[in-house]
């Protein structure tokens, strides 16, 4: 039986993919410049990435609030939070401070890279919490 704070960490979890999705698929153009701004990605792959990756985003944050499908959707969950921390600190060590694009498209502010950073381990604590609870735990 899982305990509140996996609901309460699924919910959490689930909301904030489902909240930074929103200005991401609203602004496609603008988040494919926030793409590119990270320097990793083939030029081929930022407009895919670009649309593709808020919906995943949401797929996923659905996926958990409503409780489907849990052990896929944390385990996506975490590889994209994994994904987007390595990103960050790739662009830290390479000393740009570019606009994570985490929750926002726009592209007047910076985004203090290892503010960001910091949000992301706190959000990979809590997916590593959920997938412990589903995978590793002896009470499953």
């Amino acid at each position: 039986m899982k305990t509140p704070l996996f609901f309460w960490g699924r919910l959490v979890l689930g909301l904030i993919f489902i909240f930074a999705a929103f200005e991401k698929i609203l602004n496609p153009a603008d988040f494919a410049g926030l793409v590119f701004n990270y320097q990793i990605l083939p030029d081929r792959l930022i407009n895919f990435t670009a649309v593709f990756l808020p919906w995943m985003e949401v797929l996923l944050g659905v996926l958990l609030v409503f409780g489907l499908w849990i052990p896929g959707a944390v385990i996506l969950v975490n590889l994209l939070l994994l994904i987007f921390l390595s990103a960050l600190m790739f662009n830290a060590a390479r000393g740009l401070d570019i606009q994570c694009g985490c929750f926002s498209t726009g592209g007047a502010m910076t985004s203090h890279v290892t503010l960001s950073i910091l949000r992301d381990v706190g959000l990979m604590v809590l997916a590593l919490y959920l997938f412990y609870n589903i995978f590793l735990s002896e009470t499953s």
